[in-house]
């Protein structure tokens, strides 16, 4: 079977603490269908040391290329500037503050043998502790994005898609569901990779928590309104489905789940009021912070 090449882009802004070790395990990937042309890294105006860091990078190795960025234009800004530069038929994309396991890449990219398939996503798990509340939360809304996906993919955190199209709209602040518009307009395929890891860090705190969802909430408004794309999150009776049998999977744990269920309808409430209200649109949204803490090795 023949090799697919692949570019992957890493979107960062301030990832010193995290860059390296984002690297390290891309350049160790476990390849066996697929190879590495080149990792691109759009740095949005970094000020903590992150370019510094990939600059020494660079030197190592020759696929690793950077991007600066001025000024922050909005992380679907500094995609369209990956897509331009990228030179394979296959793109992913990558979150700063993200680690993927050392098959990920394989396991996302393969699947595009079959030329139906125009994006894959792997499975984000959050390294955030479930005893407390925010931690269950976060992990609670993960496991359910992945038993949704499961039913009816919704791709995040890391995807791969076919280079068909040469921008994604700049003003978008959920860059991988505008990219799953964009597939299923051109008749394509998407697939959710389940066992493709990608470790990442959720808020820590119930503020960081709001803002997150709040943001996510205008976002995917936004979208049904300018690319006429709904994702599968936004199906309610989806989400009570899922949330019955995490109750029955876990009675004891009805009052964290009662609690989540009330901070995201909030979320929800607060990002519909600012995108019907206000006419926000935060494509460049405020860092929650406490997910930048990722200490997976």
């Amino acid at each position: 079977m023949k090799n697919i090449s692949c570019s992957i882009g890493v979107i960062v802004f301030n990832e010193a603490a995290n860059i390296g070790k984002l690297l390290d395990a891309l350049l160790t990937q476990e390849l066996k269908q697929v190879s590495i042309a080149e990792i691109i890294v759009v740095s949005s105006a970094c000020s903590d040391g992150t370019d510094d860091i990939v600059r020494e990078y660079e030197k190592k190795d020759k696929r690793i290329k950077l991007i600066t960025e001025a000024e922050r234009g909005g992380k679907s800004s500094a995609i369209n500037k990956f897509i331009a530069a990228s030179k394979s038929k296959i793109l992913i994309i990558e979150s700063g503050d993200t680690i993927p396991a050392k098959d990920t890449v394989e396991k996302m990219v393969s699947p595009f043998h079959d030329e139906n398939i125009g994006m894959t996503g792997g499975r984000p798990v959050p390294e955030n502790d479930p005893k407390t509340f925010v931690g269950y939360a976060v992990n609670l809304l993960w496991n359910l994005h992945h038993e949704m996906a499961l039913k009816s993919p919704k791709l995040g955190e890391m995807v791969a898609f076919r280079k068909i199209f040469e921008q994604i709209p700049p003003e978008s602040a959920v860059d991988e569901a505008s990219i799953e518009a964009i597939m299923k307009d051109n008749g394509l395929k998407l697939k959710y990779i389940g066992d493709a890891i990608v470790h990442n860090k959720g808020p820590e705190n119930i503020s960081d928590f709001i803002k997150q969802r709040r943001r996510i909430e205008t976002g995917h408004l936004w979208l049904m309104q300018n690319q006429n794309y709904e994702v599968s999150s936004q199906n309610g009776l989806l989400l009570l489905e899922l949330a019955v049998q995490e109750i029955k999977r876990d009675p004891s744990k009805l009052h964290f789940l009662f609690g989540t269920a009330i901070l995201e309808i909030y979320s929800r409430l607060l990002g519909m009021y600012d995108f019907k209200i206000k006419k926000k649109n935060p494509f460049k949204w405020n860092i929650a912070n406490s997910t930048k803490n990722l200490e997976h090795e």
